[in-house]
């Protein structure tokens, strides 16, 4: 787990609905978007334990009940892996997690992998194996947001997009200077602010972009930060430690398992964040996560 795994995730379970209208123009006349949605969490890791198995569900793994407006499918499944780096048996995982959400449903799924990685050339989109006449084919829906169009990004007022548009600056910064990428991140904070959007998504997308850039200089983002409450008046903004600790509480951070509130310390430390909030997230002793 690490701070982009943090966002991506609050993304996916805060802007879902707005997720479904992105990728389904006619979203509302598929799915009944009143109901709600269940995220299946904890299912999806009992279909995949991590002793037992190496495509154990990652953090951005989410498995979702949605209800539909078709009275023959009450409800179906959608199961959406954000992908950060090249895996070679990326699809592969794709269809074994396919044959065991089937195998314990039953239900119609589609898939989603939205790949947030800097490699043009990696986009998996099927897996395929075949031995003596039996042959299986698996697809699914795929989005490269290094591939995505700036403008047509800009152009909607889907806050899913935006939150797209932020990933995809972030993408591009490795080639840019900080004071670039300041300059270009408050210029889109700025465009979003103008946006016709509930307020409630305009902040969540604020704190998408605000916490998934990364500067080289410290003092730039406590810059940023400055600069972002003081465009908002602190109206829809919130601190990264405050963001960060209710995102990993509602996400259920299991602080029972020691070896994995170390994981999530160390990397909590490489974000720069306190000790103190360390220890409010993995339970640990401060003096355990002094040592780390």
């Amino acid at each position: 787990m690490n701070r982009n795994d943090i966002l991506w995730k609050a993304a996916l379970e805060d802007l879902f609905d707005d997720f479904l209208k992105f990728f389904y123009p006619n979203a509302e006349q598929i799915f009944d978007l009143e109901k709600g949605f269940e995220y299946l969490d904890k299912e999806l890791e009992q279909l995949f334990p991590p002793e037992q198995n190496q495509y154990a569900p990652r953090y951005v793994d989410k498995l979702v009940k949605v209800f539909t407006q078709n009275r023959q499918e009450e409800w179906i499944l959608i199961h959406v892996e954000v992908q950060g780096y090249t895996d070679q048996d990326f699809a592969k995982r794709m269809f074994q997690y396919y044959y065991r959400i089937l195998d314990r449903y039953d239900k119609p799924i589609t898939a989603f992998a939205i790949f947030a990685d800097s490699g043009k050339n990696f986009h998996p989109k099927f897996y395929e194996r075949a031995y003596l006449g039996t042959k299986v084919y698996y697809s699914y829906n795929t989005y490269k947001i290094l591939d995505q169009n700036d403008a047509a990004l800009e152009a909607s007022n889907n806050p899913f997009a935006m939150a797209i548009l932020s990933a995809k600056l972030v993408l591009a910064s490795k080639k840019l200077e900080d004071q670039q990428l300041f300059d270009l991140a408050y210029a889109l904070a700025k465009r979003l602010l103008n946006k016709q959007m509930p307020k409630d998504k305009i902040r969540r997308v604020m704190n998408f972009l605000r916490y998934y850039l990364h500067f080289e200089n410290q003092e730039m983002f406590t810059k940023f930060e400055q600069e972002i409450s003081s465009l908002t008046e602190k109206s829809i903004t919130m601190g990264i430690e405050e963001f960060l600790l209710d995102r990993a509480e509602k996400q259920g951070i299991e602080k029972g398992k020691h070896e994995e509130a170390i994981v999530i310390a160390r990397e909590l430390k490489k974000e720069g964040l306190s000790i103190e909030f360390v220890a409010k997230i993995t339970k640990l002793p401060v003096d355990e996560i002094e040592k780390l």
